[in-house]
């Protein structure tokens, strides 16, 4: 589990295919603190630390990862959001997040306005997920409230420290991002499918 919180960009050092798998090694300043086996949410995406060498650490992503994710579009010297799963007993300070990206969405729109930034996001509605205004979604890994909602688009605005210290900065209109939306939400519309 994750809340949406980012603790740290880290920086795409090396990318090494490997048959259907991708092995991507990132450097942090989080690094030290990480060990084999722990889960980090890269852009939202939960993957395994495999391996650890000085400031650097590596994850493996596999084929079902590659094809819902924007994990292979990646590059070295890109920048991408970080966070460690949530310790039991802190505090929740974002929503709950899985790291189970459900689809890739297109940023459609970014505007400035006085100091603060709008994105607006589109997705393919047809697989069953939704926004719903002040609720929550996940962009690249980030929890955000959303604060303009519809059939296949929702907006968010972006305060001047998550623009600062996420890879929000460098969002435009064309990015594809990671989504998830929110696991409650998910839960309330299977229900309501099945009724209908």
């Amino acid at each position: 589990m994750f809340t949406g919180i980012i603790e740290d960009l880290g920086t795409i050092t090396n990318i090494e295919n490997d048959r259907d798998n991708l092995h991507l090694t990132i450097k942090s300043a989080i690094t030290p603190e990480l060990k084999i086996d722990q889960s980090v949410a890269h852009n939202g995406i939960c993957l395994t630390v495999v391996d650890i060498s000085g400031d650097t650490y590596t994850v493996t992503a596999i084929k079902e990862t590659i094809e819902k994710t924007t994990i292979g579009h990646l590059q070295p010297n890109e920048t991408i959001n970080l966070e460690r799963a949530m310790k039991l007993g802190d505090r929740l300070d974002g929503h709950i997040v899985q790291g189970h990206v459900d689809q890739v969405g297109v940023c459609t729109a970014v505007k400035e306005e006085n100091g603060s930034w709008y994105f607006t996001f589109t997705y393919d509605s047809s697989l069953g997920n939704v926004t719903i205004e002040k609720g929550s979604a996940t962009v690249n890994g980030v929890s955000l409230t959303v604060v303009n909602s519809g059939k296949d688009e929702f907006s968010v605005a972006i305060i001047p420290y998550t623009y600062a210290h996420t890879n929000f900065k460098h969002l435009k209109a064309g990015s594809n991002v990671n989504l998830e939306f929110d696991v409650l939400g998910k839960y309330i519309q299977k229900l309501y499918e099945a009724r209908l």
